[in-house]
């Protein structure tokens, strides 16, 4: 098929489901790259989906892969086999030791979605607390806690869901009176609106301990031990989800362990899979036990299935063997050098944010009036792709356009500093 008629046909049969394809026909990929048409590299900073944390065709996916398909791929819902039971063993020990309990699916919506249904099940209650920039995913019970977008025209969501200011230290009115930003105030302030909405049936707060398709917002240190708090004095379950920061991404094994809590529940996609659709809930016995007790049920196709669970155990096999979390750390700190060089060079460039290799930079029209540069983003996108450079940029009202920055956990350092030699050259290229 030439290029004309495959997107010929694109336009024909393929429904449009978000953002505008990327104009490129993608053949292959391999580490950190993809290829077009023509054969053409293109540097992948997102990690397709956010979510190939050991780049393309890594060779250890690809074994696993080959073998559990002519071996066991699929099984009737109501069986286990080892696979399953070794990456749950595998999973929990990276964990602290309350998170003992695996659910092992397929997507990052799926795992919320039985997130939320234990939530409710353990507290008898029904609503649910995310961020006002939350993305949590598209089936109904996840779609109902995202409010970062695609809110419109469905009918109602699912009843009890409530928000919290998401806390954006770049953009919050909340302030000391040396212009600094009072996290705590806000907090408290959002947690007085959720009392004052709530029907008394608190169940579960959702929250990303990064907001990604929020803008790359990272809540400051000490403010997810403050909310684990108001958790509790609620009775609430405080539910984190790491699809996108878990598995090393962030420097360390997963997001939350920076801010010394332990959630009553976790959720798990994107990495988990390095790029295939795998995905998790952890918990705990207690909560495993009640929700059991009550007649949990969510019995899907493809849960326990042994192919997604050879691919998760050799991801978590090949960060450990290869030391990635603390390669994560070092290369996430030369990725923010950089980027706050890139902010000191461009008044264009507002903000720098992040951690690991999730890191993201806000682009505005000045630093002093922050107002957003939308249409800077759109031209600077595009001028990356001519480059040979992948970017994905978060635009959201009232916010300029952010760019997430989330390579492979792989990544050459030669490769990270060519990718922000474009990026730089990119900005300069539309601001002249």
């Amino acid at each position: 098929m030439d290029t004309d008629e495959f997107w010929k046909s694109a336009e024909q049969h393929v429904v449009r489901y978000g953002a505008t394809f990327v104009p490129r026909v993608i053949k292959r990929a391999s580490g950190s790259y993809v290829y077009d048409e023509d054969g053409s590299a293109i540097l992948d900073f997102t990690s397709g989906q956010m979510s190939s944390v050991l780049g393309h065709s890594h060779p250890d996916v690809v074994a696993t892969v080959s073998t559990a398909v002519a071996t066991l791929d699929h099984l009737f819902s109501g069986m286990l086999s080892e696979p399953v039971v070794e990456v749950s063993a595998k999973l929990a020990a990276t964990l602290p030791a309350s998170l003992n309990k695996v659910l092992l699916l397929t997507t990052g919506a799926e795992s919320n979605e039985a997130a939320i249904k234990m939530a409710k099940l353990y507290t008898g209650r029904y609503e649910v607390v995310s961020f006002d920039r939350s993305w949590h995913g598209m089936t109904s019970g996840a779609a109902s806690a995202t409010f970062s977008a695609g809110r419109r025209g469905y009918g109602p969501p699912m009843p009890g869901n409530l928000t919290l200011p998401t806390p954006n230290a770049y953009r919050s009115p909340f302030r000391h009176s040396d212009g600094s930003y009072d996290w705590r105030s806000e907090l408290e302030y959002g947690f007085a609106i959720v009392d004052a909405q709530s029907s008394g049936s608190l169940a579960a707060c959702l929250v990303e301990p990064i907001l990604s398709s929020g803008g790359i917002i990272e809540p400051p240190p000490g403010y997810l031990a403050r909310l684990k708090e108001l958790c509790t004095e609620r009775g609430m379950l405080l539910v984190v989800d790491e699809a996108q920061t878990g598995v090393g991404r962030t420097g360390t094994m997963y997001a939350f362990e920076r801010d010394g809590i332990v959630p009553d529940l976790l959720t798990l996609s994107k990495t988990l899979g390095a790029g295939l659709p795998v995905a998790a809930v952890v918990t705990s016995d207690e909560i495993e036990s009640v929700c059991h007790e009550r007649g949990f049920l969510f019995f899907t196709t493809h849960v326990s299935d042994p192919l997604a669970a050879a691919v998760a155990l050799t991801v978590l096999t090949v960060v450990e063997r290869d030391g990635l979390v603390d390669r994560t750390a070092r290369l996430g700190r030369h990725l923010g050098t950089r980027l706050t060089a890139l902010k000191e060079r461009h008044e264009q460039v507002g903000d720098v944010r992040g951690r690991g290799l999730l890191q993201g930079i806000e682009l505005v029209t000045d630093k002093v009036g922050k107002a957003p540069a939308e249409d800077l983003g759109a031209r600077v996108t595009a001028e990356c792709l001519r480059r040979g450079l992948h970017m994905n940029i978060v635009q959201l009202p009232g916010m300029g356009g952010i760019f997430r920055i989330a390579p492979p956990l792989t990544i050459a350092e030669a490769e990270l500093d060519a990718g922000l030699d474009i990026l730089d050259d990119a900005i300069a290229a539309c601001l002249h």
